[in-house]
């Protein structure tokens, strides 16, 4: 039975306290390696006239209110991405940023509304080198905890062992038997021929559907559980349709330059080779929010500072880390609330 008890009474507290320290540790651990590596440390605000443009992510928006009485909606970003990318235009070239990010709808075991992100971004270097960062931390966060393997959930990984680097495609056909890239043509993915794929697979099709919905059943019902098991799982190339923010393969321009880091099952970091083609990028977002319309009934609006800087930003890699489910797989916390040293009530 789960344990009641607040988490302010000092008992409670007393079980959670070796976690939340283990936790400063981490951080000044990492903190170490991003300055090591010549990273510059960048303080983004929350505020925003856009919260990012994702159809899935829900932000919490509030008022600007000017002197005069002046009303504007304004929203808590779900990342730091546009600002850092903004930054990235105006000359930097290796910054990381550790701070709060919020995401509305959204509270579960591995799930928090405000939450901490580990965000970074290389100029001028392959989608790999944040890749590597990323297996880097991994490691640090379980080396700092004094723990062999990450564990949640009765299931482990070690991260010190090599990575498996697996394609979507590849994930997709191992623990579904389903052909993905059959499902994408010259015009872009095909809902009915993906609804086949997880007829012949014998998995539920509802009368209704988009090739996104079903692209992400598959992937939640039969792949993310597989990951990240006994090893580092890096899930790469995604399909184009699923990375809006990232650029399209060299060879092959079906999928993107996009991959998630996984272990014991939780996805850990989200990644890309960074689509820096203005008038792609705004296509694309605009897609994501007729999409949430679609889904959701509201929009936000897109963020023309940003798109007007990728006119001029570098090419570059990035990728988010969430950092309170590091805590938790370095620790073996059960649950997100368990990591955060004052949970939202």
């Amino acid at each position: 039975m789960a344990d009641t008890t607040p988490w302010w009474t000092p008992s409670r507290h007393a079980d959670r306290r070796p976690i939340l320290l283990a936790r400063n540790r981490i951080e000044t651990a990492i903190r170490a390696y991003l300055g090591q590596h010549d990273f510059v440390m960048v303080d983004p605000p929350g505020l925003q006239r856009s919260p990012g443009n994702e159809a899935h992510l829900h932000a919490f928006a509030t008022e600007l209110i000017g002197e005069d009485g002046t009303r504007q909606t304004r929203y808590l970003h779900t990342s730091p991405e546009f600002s850092m990318k903004k930054l990235l235009a105006a000359g930097e070239r290796r910054i990381a940023s550790l701070g709060h990010v919020w995401r509305n709808r959204e509270r579960t075991g591995t799930h928090h509304p405000e939450f901490t992100m580990l965000e970074w971004y290389r100029a001028g270097e392959d989608y790999t080198a944040v890749m590597d960062d990323c297996v880097a931390m991994l490691r640090i966060g379980a080396d700092v905890a004094g723990a062999r393997v990450l564990r949640s959930k009765g299931r482990e990984c070690d991260p010190f062992a090599e990575p498996e680097r697996l394609s979507v495609a590849d994930a997709f056909m191992r623990y579904s038997g389903i052909d993905l890239l059959a499902t994408i043509g010259r015009d872009g993915p095909n809902a009915e021929a993906l609804a086949g794929e997880l007829r012949r697979a014998e998995m539920a099709v509802p009368a209704e559907y988009t090739w996104s919905y079903l692209f992400t059943r598959v992937l939640t019902e039969k792949i993310e559980a597989q990951l990240g098991i006994g090893r580092i799982t890096i899930l790469d190339r995604y399909p184009a349709s699923e990375a809006a923010l990232a650029r399209k393969t060299a060879d092959d321009p079906r999928v993107a330059e996009r991959f998630e880091i996984y272990a014991c099952g939780v996805e850990l970091a989200n990644g890309f080779g960074e689509l820096i083609d203005a008038e792609a990028q705004r296509r694309n977002l605009s897609a994501e929010m007729d999409e949430k319309q679609r889904l959701y009934g509201e929009r936000y609006p897109l963020d023309e500072d940003f798109l007007a800087a990728l006119k001029i930003m570098p090419e570059a890699s990035g990728i988010a880390l969430g950092f309170d489910r590091l805590v938790m797989l370095a620790t073996g916390a059960p649950r997100i609330d368990d990591v955060v040293w004052v949970p939202v009530g």
